[in-house]
């Protein structure tokens, strides 16, 4: 059995319910910190179907989630869940959404994973649970560089902000201690950080803070 932490307010998701159908986890339910589905304690998915991707990008929600889940301490996807007819009436064009995904993607570098049902999100768990034991066994090489350690990692994620560089990174880190109290720092507090000042400051929060918008 493959322990499956849920978060407890995916309770009233199918999903759950699919999981536990597989009949291959261990299903636990409490609050998670970060996502929504922690699996074999080595992995965390974010759900969303795709009204409620659509909702996280008009609320200014989407972009910092990403954030926090690739500044978290375990591998992190998101799994969007559905069809091109969940999106019918929607308010949003495709344009945008697919913006936002090529942001969340290759700038943030959040992996996205694809999913048409409930059933389907439930067996994609189970097959990257399966993959990374195959993983952890030897049975794929890795390639690529990958950060060595979390302070590395903190760093390479604030580098995903426009403006900021190593160096800038670096004194973002040195000043809030974490990717979570960056991302919360208002636009003073930030440009207050040398190297940084009010126009990166601002450009920082434009990308992690979005108002809402009509979208036709």
């Amino acid at each position: 059995m493959i322990p499956i932490v849920i978060d407890d307010r995916e309770r009233a998701s199918p999903v759950p319910g699919a999981v536990s159908a597989t009949g291959v986890f261990a299903v636990e339910f409490r609050r998670l910190k970060l996502g929504d589905y922690l699996v074999d304690n080595a992995l965390i998915f974010e759900r969303k179907s795709l009204p409620d991707l659509v909702a996280s990008i008009i609320e200014g929600r989407l972009f910092s989630q990403a954030l926090r889940l690739m500044g978290g301490e375990l591998p992190a996807a998101l799994i969007l869940e559905g069809t091109a007819a969940d999106l019918a009436g929607c308010g949003m064009r495709w344009e945008a959404i697919q913006g936002a995904l090529v942001t969340v993607s290759l700038f943030i570098g959040l992996p996205i994973l694809r999913a048409r049902s409930p059933a389907e999100t439930a067996q994609t768990l189970l097959f990257t649970a399966r993959q990374r034991i195959a993983v952890a066994q030897g049975g794929l090489q890795r390639r690529g560089r990958r950060p060595k350690g979390k302070a590395a990692l903190q760093r390479h994620i604030l580098q995903g902000l426009p403006g900021v560089g190593a160096r800038r990174a670096g004194a973002l880190l040195e000043r809030f201690g974490s990717v979570e109290e960056v991302l919360n720092a208002d636009a003073a507090a930030l440009a207050d950080v040398e190297g940084i000042g009010a126009r990166t400051a601002g450009k920082i929060r434009w990308a992690v803070e979005e108002p809402p918008v009509a979208y036709s």
